[in-house]
């Protein structure tokens, strides 16, 4: 159909220069209404290989972010650590000679696939190039993100997520670590999922006008948590993201949150909840003790108060719960009350093009974590000091003090505390 509009463009440029009694005007017209058309049709660009026939691919998008981290400036205390943090901070070994860790280490690594390939359907697929076991290999591929979320309205405001994706509990769990400010998520929230992901169906709800907000809020660079609806309710295994499940149990999440405008400041609080089983499957040392170790009590609530920075920014979070802890004194496992949050403090300051924010964070967690050896037993107490910079959105630099008062045992470690400071550095490249 092209190929005959482009002959007949040529023919009645030739007939131009030949008829002598055909009217040049009327010519002049033909051809611009033959151009036009052929325009619409959108011919295929041989520079770029687009062709006017849309494909699946055309529904795809490809995006990503990598942190470079270095912790070794000014530490006081190489045996401060937090494993579920960073591997690069510190030791994590038991022996008492061990250097530490503090290279350069490639933090997160990561790409998003993601598109819309039906007017109900949405997938979502994220894959890390830098996840890092406890046994000390660096940088191999696995699984952040894969989900499906089906639609049932136009508006897409009634959402069903189905695959591996972030269980809805806690601002800064859903919050992407390329929009936290601070280098880690707070012990006392992260605790409750580690990798924030697991494998189960969620059901999202959000007005169409309140999902446009919570965009805006990491588009224009407030450090919002993404949209994970006004609503949330599912079931998930409970065992962590690409781990087999323990037991038959399904843990069952829900969270409620809402962006409220107020004058010029937008504040969001929300409140949140899961229940469920732990099971344990490898983490308890030989000589520690277990009553029903497929089915430890695993359940907590917390409250979330977000003031975006318009300038100044407030965000704290705090849980309460139960949930499994090593007991120094039996060498058992026991179930035992949780609690713990944070306190941050921040600042937008908008130079010209670039973005700068000085923060400040307080966090305290007392309690055990599950996924970690003989459900190692935490006192935390740490201060950070910090301040991001984006001179483009291409690329940050933060840099972060940490005052770290830190407290964690296991049947290796009976006896584990640990204070000290140092100075953290991280780049970020956005892609």
């Amino acid at each position: 159909m092209i190929k005959r509009k482009i002959i007949a463009v040529l023919l009645l440029i030739a007939s131009v220069a030949n008829a002598q009694d055909l009217k040049k005007e009327d010519v002049k017209k033909e051809v611009i209404r033959l151009l036009d058309s052929i325009n619409k049709a959108k011919l295929p660009d041989t520079k770029s290989g687009v062709s006017g026939e849309e494909h699946w691919y055309d529904r795809i998008s490809l995006r990503g972010y990598a942190q470079i981290r270095y912790n070794g400036l000014f530490s006081t205390n190489d045996k401060v650590s937090c494993d579920q943090c960073d591997k690069s901070w510190g030791t994590t070994s038991t022996d008492p000679q061990a250097k530490a860790n503090n290279g350069l280490f490639i933090r997160r690594a990561r790409l998003v696939f993601s598109g819309q390939v039906h007017p109900n359907v949405f997938f979502y697929f994220q894959p890390d190039f830098a996840s890092s076991p406890s046994t000390g290999i660096q940088n191999f591929v696995q699984i952040r993100d894969l989900y499906f979320d089906l639609s049932f309205d136009k508006k897409k405001e009634y959402r069903l997520r189905v695959g591996q994706s972030k269980i809805p509990y806690g601002f800064e769990n859903m919050q992407s670590s390329s929009q936290r400010l601070t280098l880690d998520r707070a012990d006392g929230i992260n605790s409750s999922i580690a990798n924030e992901r697991d494998l189960g169906m969620f059901f999202y709800w959000a007005p169409a006008e309140i999902r446009k907000r919570f965009e805006m809020l990491v588009k224009d660079g407030y450090k919002g948590s993404g949209d994970f609806g006004v609503f949330a309710l599912g079931v998930y295994n409970g065992q962590i993201a690409n781990k087999i499940d323990g037991n038959r149990d399904l843990n069952v999440v829900a969270r409620v949150t809402y962006p409220f405008v107020i004058g010029d400041q937008i504040i969001e609080p929300g409140i949140q909840a899961y229940t469920g089983k732990w099971a344990f499957t490898g983490e308890i040392s030989s000589g520690v003790t277990v009553n029903d170790p497929q089915y430890i009590k695993d359940q907590r609530v917390g409250a979330t108060f977000v003031l975006y920075p318009k300038p100044f920014g407030i965000q704290t979070e705090y849980n309460i719960g139960t949930g499994p802890r090593y007991n120094t004194v039996t060498k058992t496992v026991d179930v035992t009350d949780l609690n713990g949050g944070y306190v941050l403090l921040n600042y937008k300051w908008d130079l010209k093009k670039q973005l700068l924010y000085p923060f400040a964070k307080f966090q305290y967690y007392d309690g055990g974590k599950k996924y970690e050896k003989d459900a190692r037993s935490y006192v935390v107490r740490d201060y950070e000091f910090g301040v991001e910079w984006q001179p483009l959105k291409a690329f940050e630099l933060t840099a972060e003090y940490v005052i770290a008062d830190r407290s964690f045992v296991d049947s290796a470690l009976p006896v584990n505390r640990q204070q000290g400071n140092l100075l953290r550095l991280q780049a970020q490249f956005n892609f």
